[in-house]
């Protein structure tokens, strides 16, 4: 579905020559923005790993003018300056860092990139292709790839950085650029806050983020307004019961059973209780019990992700896979000490909204600056991602994130048109994104929506 936006800021009004311009400057400054993407790419770190990334960020933005401020233990030692752009921090919520620049009066911007990659063995082919192995923040040893393009926000970032210092002059504000941990466990956004991002730093009126995309043609950004991506929790269930031999199931009360009932079940909560014009998804992953053809367990286990945009929806969803589960064991006969236990991880990635007013401005901006067939709106997804978390504290900053397409536009259309199997996507170890127009419009769509938020009004 192409929704083309129109932006009526009043205060930004973009001419085909200040485009030009941008286009031009983006274009001049690729070489330096893919060589540092192959840094990352050839380089990634894991959730709450990512060190050398924090630090590589760091000394880009360093070399812009920034000062670095490291934390040492646990103090925080500030380096001395070559210019007073502005200061970066880093240690924030683990490894994350933030950088601020302040440029007279204005509102305050927040860009936020994430940094961490995927437990997997990059089989993409590429030159630089990643070859790195490392432990997960639980101990366990694992390949690592970049394979959610990660290390594409990371340079789009510093790409729009260089952008918007050497344009300083153009816009007037507060610009914060974060880069954060852990989005791929959900948990990077969270630590950041906690660790007093709101608090120590310029609090902003706005945070934008982009996401590179597999499912979208490089060259293109798609956007959604309102609900943009889910709820995602994850609930496992241990299901009792009493073991007895295959040969005679009447002396024992089959777990494996009683789990199959409860499958079935969940599958009338969203069919059959939540509002059919709300959105849920719950899929059963694993179902897991035995060992043997002729052993009735004692015990089965569910393994379960929930989906949903809204948090009513969510909670109605959690409180039926309860009710399902003990309903079920009960109808089996179970004894009290016998019911299943349900467990509701208590670290959730909440559902993303993209506010409607910003998501008009700054996606109106970006389409008059890149050209308005590449921009458009589609469907909301049930993915998640905790950039949801910066908009969910009690500030209740406007967030808006947008997706810049990463995939060969040959390949894309030939899988539209059925000629061929679609292309792999972010989360596979084939997925590469085709690095020049991807990177490309990641910088100049990032800029120009950073403009169109900063930009010194007209009629001063």
């Amino acid at each position: 579905m192409r929704v083309i936006l129109t932006a009526v800021s009043g205060l930004m009004l973009w001419s085909a020559a200040s485009a030009n311009e941008l286009e031009q400057a983006v274009a001049d400054d690729y070489p330096y923005v893919f060589d540092l993407y192959k840094h990352f790419h050839q380089n990634p770190e894991l959730s709450f790993r990512e060190s050398e990334s924090a630090a590589r960020m760091a000394a880009e933005l360093e070399g812009l003018g920034f000062t670095v401020t490291q934390r040492v233990g646990d103090a925080w030692v500030k380096a001395k300056a070559k210019k007073d752009v502005g200061e970066v921090v880093d240690g924030v919520g683990g490894y994350g860092l933030v950088a601020v620049m302040e440029n007279g009066d204005g509102p305050t911007l927040a860009i936020r990139a994430d940094m961490d990659a995927l437990p997997l063995e990059e089989k993409t082919g590429l030159s630089y292709a990643s070859t790195k192995v490392s432990t997960d923040y639980h101990g366990q040893e694992a390949p690592v790839m970049h394979a959610c393009a990660h290390d594409s926000h990371m340079a789009i970032l510093i790409g729009a950085a260089r952008r918007l210092v050497a344009m300083k002059d153009e816009w007037s504000g507060t610009l914060v650029l974060i880069g954060q941990p852990a989005e791929e466990i959900g948990l990077g956004a969270l630590a950041m806050i906690d660790d007093g991002l709101y608090s120590r730093f310029p609090k902003p009126d706005y945070v934008m983020a982009l996401h590179t995309s597999g499912w979208d043609s490089a060259g293109d950004v798609t956007y959604t307004s309102g609900y943009a991506l889910a709820n995602v929790d994850s609930v496992d269930i241990t299901v009792k019961g009493v073991g007895a031999h295959g040969s005679a199931p009447h002396m024992g009360k089959d777990p494996i059973v009683i789990a199959s009932q409860i499958v079935n079940a969940l599958q009338t909560l969203v069919s059959r209780e939540v509002n059919p014009l709300e959105a849920g998804v719950v899929t059963v992953g694993s179902l897991q019990a035995g060992y043997k053809h002729n052993i009735i367990p004692d015990e089965a286990h569910l393994m379960i992700t929930v989906r949903s945009y809204d948090d009513g929806v969510r909670q109605q969803l959690l409180d039926g896979i309860r009710r399902i589960a003990i309903s079920q064991a009960k109808s089996a006969g179970l004894p009290e000490e016998l019911m299943p236990e349900v467990k509701v991880e208590s670290d959730y990635t909440p559902s993303t909204y993209n506010d409607p007013a910003l998501t008009e401005k700054v996606m109106g901006a970006i389409a008059q600056s890149i050209g308005e067939s590449r921009v458009y709106s589609r469907p909301p997804s049930m993915g998640g991602e905790d950039f949801s978390q910066f908009g969910r504290t009690k500030y209740d900053i406007p967030t808006v994130i947008f997706w810049v397409g990463g995939n060969d536009p040959k390949a894309m259309k030939a899988a539209a048109e059925g000629k061929a199997p679609p292309p792999p996507a972010n989360h596979s170890p084939f997925f590469a994104p085709l690095p020049e127009p991807t990177l490309k419009t990641g910088v100049h769509a990032m800029t120009a929506g950073a403009l169109e938020l900063l930009t010194i009004s007209h009629n001063e």
